[in-house]
């Protein structure tokens, strides 16, 4: 089994969510999480190690079995991973598609409870965001506290009016990172903003540099 394999990073195919990795003249394509995407794409021609995971992708005869390599950029990642997927009707495939966040950050709301962030991630409704906190909240308090800027901002506590703007900018298909990011900076940078509405435009006019 692989465990742990290093190369040059050639090639990204971030809506297959797989990348390149060329060892000597062999490449060896490699699943990753959506979450690992963006810092990836900094890495391009560059040796990178990864932390892997293998498993066969095929039907339930056994038949044309096809043998898949995962990848995560640290062993912590893969323990998330495969806590993740041990949920009832999650399965490999469904998980890398829904880890789209930071990992702390989808920690942090499984041990909060917080099923409408955990239902904003792809693939993920209600029902499974219950079922995920069901069966794995009290088991992710190593992830959230391991966590860097994300899951810091996360334990911040927010106010109505800032958790409201956040759902809203979800919504409207913002990304959770980087909409906490933008109700920092305008809550930080003005004071006088006392309503919902206006602290979500006052988010978009920072996004789009009025402000």
């Amino acid at each position: 089994m692989i465990a742990r394999i290093t190369g040059t990073l050639v090639e990204l195919d971030s809506k297959a969510n797989t990348l390149l990795l060329e060892i000597g003249n062999i490449g060896y394509e490699i699943m990753v999480p959506g979450y690992a995407m963006s810092d990836l794409s900094e890495q391009l021609n560059r040796t990178i190690t990864l932390c892997c995971l293998e498993y066969y992708e095929g039907s339930g005869g056994g038949n044309n079995l096809v043998p898949r390599l995962i990848g995560f950029p640290q062993s912590q990642d893969k323990v998330f991973f495969q806590l993740f997927i041990s949920v009832k009707g999650i399965g490999i495939r469904k998980a890398m598609r829904a880890l789209a966040s930071p990992l702390a950050d989808i920690a942090y709301s499984i041990e909060q409870g917080d099923t409408k962030m955990l239902a904003t991630l792809p693939e993920i409704g209600r029902r499974t965001a219950e079922q995920i906190v069901a069966e794995l909240k009290g088991k992710m308090g190593n992830f959230a506290l391991a966590a860097t800027g994300h899951a810091q901002k996360a334990a911040k506590p927010m106010t109505i009016i800032e958790k409201e703007a956040l759902e809203i900018l979800l919504q409207l298909g913002e990304r959770r990172n980087e909409a906490q990011e933008l109700i920092e900076r305008v809550t930080k940078n003005f004071h006088n903003i006392k309503t919902t509405d206006a602290l979500v435009q006052a988010v978009y006019q920072i996004k789009s540099r009025v402000i």
